[in-house]
């Protein structure tokens, strides 16, 4: 691809003036090659890059034309550039139910910590085990906000909402056996929650809660 064609994209430069944020890439469904040029020209003009959903191929395409590339695997998250000079403010907690829903929780946390937020996590803390939950319980409530992430009945989130006084933002995922619908089941149990302060984000949406999460903690910090 010639790297002087930037037909397929137009970066909104602006962002970060009208929102806080700088232009965030959602890597599926984008060639290696158009990840690659897009990252080059946001390392051109932020300093930095950031990505979701990333498969290794595009990682590898942006780390042979870029220096200073981190590409995770569990998360899928590809970073590019990223500020040394960041100082982490106030506390996210990010807490999964189960040790398969750390991949929607590492790409919330990971989010976060990019935005400039302190994140503390808590992984396999489901309600099947409650006494886990509990023994973090302590911890948790330092945090500015929380994200519950939970598949298979999504009741994480419920419980946590009854245990702490910031938000809970909830993310479901699909993780679970044939009748959680690919994490319809546990979106929908997070819908229609009893518990007070709980918002939702749609299924396997880590990067979305992280954001969220990112301007709460913002606006709680200063």
């Amino acid at each position: 691809m010639d790297r002087e064609n930037t037909d397929f994209v137009r970066l909104d430069l602006d962002r970060k003036s009208r929102t806080g944020f700088a232009e965030v890439v959602y890597c599926a469904g984008k060639t290696p090659e158009q990840i690659a040029v897009i990252f080059q020209k946001l390392l051109e003009a932020e300093g930095e890059a950031f990505g979701t959903r990333s498969s290794i191929e595009q990682a590898e395409a942006v780390k042979k034309l870029l220096p200073n590339v981190d590409y995770d695997p569990v998360s899928r998250i590809l970073k590019a550039g990223e500020k040394k000079e960041k100082e982490a403010v106030g506390r996210i907690a990010v807490c999964a139910a189960g040790t398969s829903d750390l991949p929607v929780a590492e790409e919330a946390a990971r989010t976060a910590e990019f935005f400039g937020n302190r994140v503390d996590r808590f992984i396999d803390i489901g309600i099947s085990g409650l006494h886990r939950l509990l023994d973090r319980i302590g911890e948790i409530r330092k945090a500015n906000a929380v994200i519950a992430v939970a598949g298979m009945e999504g009741a994480l989130p419920s419980v946590l909402g009854g245990l702490v006084a910031v938000p809970v933002i909830a993310v479901p995922t699909s993780v679970g056996y044939g009748a959680s619908f690919g994490g319809a089941a546990a979106l929908l149990a997070m819908l229609n929650s009893c518990a007070n302060g709980i918002s939702v984000v749609n299924i396997d949406n880590g990067y979305g809660a992280g954001y969220i999460a990112s301007q709460i903690n913002r606006l709680a910090s200063r």
